[in-house]
């Protein structure tokens, strides 16, 4: 495989946050998958960077000044005091006020804004954050563990320097905070692969397909329980190549929620470890500017394993990977067979009943072609300056850099 310039976030802090006794979301799964990737000696390959912590008025290009504001000042002591036990802002158990929650966050959203930075300064291909791909979260509440939209902010970071981004999403559960985000506008196509029917969120049906300006750039692909690496590739695989060959975007985010992977804790698909970096090793393959980002998955050893092969998958050598497992400070979660795998199982396939693959696929696909052209946005050089003066603002107006950003977004109608 060809050479890729590959940058690799990683916050060594990460690991150290709890979502509480019991809570699916292990957020030490991003620790165990970092000492993987170092004992395959794989950080030599790629530039190792400890991203920057997003910044509070960062957060706010897409979230609301109230929301961000109460998740800075939240804590496991004050949740049920403030605002009716922050059942404005958290969603129930799925979303507690946890210890050193504000940090795992500005942990999180900072390395992928730092992954879409280093994409816009033309300094990698392949940019990679697995703690971040938190696709739920909405702009003023948290929803399905997620509380920062690491995503949209990434892509908002994009769209400074590029005029289209894809988004896709193979997590088990639908992407729907990043749909609804852009779900208005042409400049960012989102393409979900998910199961729909009976699963949280229930959102993301084919028909579900955007409005306004941005009717036909929501793509949705709801799979049934049991889906396999054959079936998931026979649809996958035909509908991206069509996107990317239709859409031409100019740099692309891939959501790896783990999840989909068979034996999930949450979710019921039953893709292999290959099957589940089929998708990574397609959009390497179709040279555009990628971002690789995590997302769900709550059988530990099954998103280690996956996204430290994805991660080979970047740098070009998963082919190489001896798949008995190197030593490693977490070597016992891998028994009894300690092996870099995650096997399918015998669980019934719905997807082959009724031609349900078959006539999912078509339905999208004619989706797509009611779509004339790709669009196109008129760019300039200096737009800061542009968008500056057409808020009525002088060189001398004290605004920083973050503000004037924020407010360009909000004139833009993105944020």
């Amino acid at each position: 495989m060809s050479k890729r310039r590959v940058a690799y976030y990683y916050d060594p802090d990460i690991g150290s946050f709890s979502y509480g006794l019991g809570h699916p979301m292990k957020p030490l799964r991003m620790r165990i998958t970092h000492n993987l990737v170092a004992a395959y000696n794989m950080l030599p390959g790629m530039d190792v960077i400890r991203p920057h912590r997003a910044s509070p008025l960062q957060m706010t290009r897409f979230h609301t000044d109230e929301f961000v504001d109460f998740l800075h000042r939240v804590t496991p002591e004050t949740a049920m005091d403030m605002t009716g036990g922050g059942s404005r802002f958290l969603t129930g158990e799925d979303n507690p006020a946890f210890d050193g929650l504000f940090e795992f966050c500005s942990i999180s959203a900072g390395g992928s804004l730092a992954a879409a930075d280093r994409i816009n300064t033309g300094m990698a291909d392949i940019a990679i954050n697995w703690a971040g791909g938190l696709h739920h979260a909405k702009r003023g509440e948290a929803s399905g563990f997620c509380y920062i939209n690491d995503i949209v902010l990434a892509i908002l970071e994009l769209l400074r320097l590029h005029t289209r981004v894809l988004y896709i999403d193979i997590d088990f559960h639908h992407g729907d905070g990043v749909e609804e985000a852009f779900y208005t506008t042409d400049r960012v196509l989102t393409c979900s692969f998910h199961k729909q029917k009976d699963c949280f969120p229930g959102t993301g049906k084919v028909e579900d397909r955007g409005l306004g300006k941005g009717k036909g750039y929501a793509v949705n692909v709801p799979f049934l329980q049991g889906v396999t690496d054959e079936d998931f590739k026979s649809v996958f695989e035909p509908v991206i190549q069509y996107v990317l060959d239709w859409y031409r975007p100019d740099a692309v985010v891939l959501q790896c929620g783990a999840d989909s992977l068979s034996g999930d804790k949450l979710g019921s698909f039953n893709l292999s470890m290959n099957g589940h970096a089929d998708c990574v090793r397609f959009l390497r393959k179709a040279n555009v500017p990628l971002v690789l980002l995590g997302g769900g998955g709550y059988t530990v050893r099954n998103v280690s394993c996956v996204w430290t092969y994805e991660t080979a998958c970047a740098i070009g050598i998963d082919r190489d990977l001896d798949p008995n497992l190197p030593y490693n400070e977490y070597l016992e979660w891998f028994g009894p067979r300690y092996r870099l795998e995650v096997q399918t199982n015998n669980m019934s396939d719905e997807n082959v009943q009724k031609n349900y693959l078959e006539s999912t696929k078509q339905a999208v696909l004619e989706n797509l072609r009611d779509l004339p052209f790709a669009p196109s946005v008129q760019t300039h050089e200096t737009p800061r300056h542009t968008a500056a003066q057409s808020m009525g603002l002088t060189p001398d107006d004290p605004l920083d850099e973050d503000e004037l950003d924020i407010r360009i977004r909000r004139m833009l109608n993105l944020a």
